[in-house]
């Protein structure tokens, strides 16, 4: 007897097979992830820390081609020293710009209304 194209036969054949694999152990259940994977937190006082270390180390590389220019050294030329001050320079006024930010922030929440 066919319903709608498709034979009972067929159906019931379905069926059987939908059983038979209901009802067989799995070699491995499957693993379902409830939490995301512990990733390295980021300490923010680490982050400040590193940031700082590169600006006084652009200084201090500034510093040292200033100084070997000027005593002469062949290996350094007035264009390396101006871009490594400039870098320099840049690197310190964003550092003084992120300083402003934060000391803003901190003065706006002490004086937030509990």
């Amino acid at each position: 007897m066919r319903t709608g194209g498709i034979d009972s036969s067929q159906i019931q054949a379905m069926i059987a097979q939908l059983k038979a694999h209901a009802t067989k152990p799995s070699l491995t259940p499957p693993v379902i992830q409830t939490e995301a994977p512990a990733t390295p937190k980021a300490d923010f006082s680490d982050a400040l820390k590193k940031s700082l270390d590169a600006v006084n180390a652009s200084q201090v590389e500034a510093d040292t081609l200033n100084k070997k220019f000027a005593m002469g050294d062949d290996s350094v030329s007035l264009s390396d020293v101006m871009i490594a001050q400039q870098k320099a320079s840049i690197n310190f006024q964003g550092t003084i710009q992120v300083r402003n930010k934060l000391v803003s922030a901190y003065h706006d929440i002490m004086n937030m209304q509990v």
